[in-house]
C-alpha cells in the first residue's frame, strides 16, 4: 500500500512539474507594478503588465504545431490553433518553457505568458 501511495504522489508531482497550459501568448514590454497595500504589509502585491504580440504568438503557435520531439504531452501539439490573439490547445499540450523558447528565440518576442 505504501508503494502505491508513493507512486501516486510521484505521478502527481510529475504533472505539476510539467507546467502544461491550454492557452499561451507571446508578450513584450513585461513589467511588474505594485498594487494595493503599503510596503511590508500583508496586502502589498504586484501585478504583471505586458503587451500581447499576436504576430509572434502566431509564429510560435505554428512552430509548436509542427513540433515532434518525443512522446511527452508537451512534445507535440497536434491541436494547437491560433485564434487571432492566443495559441490554444484543447488537449493541454502547450509547455510553458517550450512556448517561451519559441516566442523568445524564434519569433522575436520578450517571452510568453500562459494560463
Amino acid at each position: 500500500m505504501k508503494f502505491l501511495s508513493a507512486a501516486a504522489l510521484l505521478a502527481l508531482a510529475a504533472g505539476v512539474a510539467a507546467d502544461l497550459h491550454n492557452v499561451a501568448v507571446c508578450v513584450n514590454n513585461r513589467r511588474s507594478t505594485p498594487i494595493g497595500g503599503t510596503g511590508w504589509s500583508v496586502s502589498y502585491n504586484w501585478a504583471k503588465n505586458y503587451e500581447i504580440d499576436p504576430t509572434a504568438t502566431k509564429c510560435a503557435c505554428d512552430l509548436y504545431r509542427q513540433r515532434n520531439t518525443g512522446n511527452k504531452q508537451w512534445d507535440k501539439c497536434p491541436d494547437c490553433t491560433f485564434d487571432g490573439l492566443g495559441c490554444n490547445s484543447a488537449g493541454w499540450h502547450i509547455g510553458g518553457d517550450e512556448m517561451d523558447y519559441y516566442c523568445n528565440k524564434k519569433c522575436g518576442a520578450q517571452g510568453s505568458e500562459a494560463n
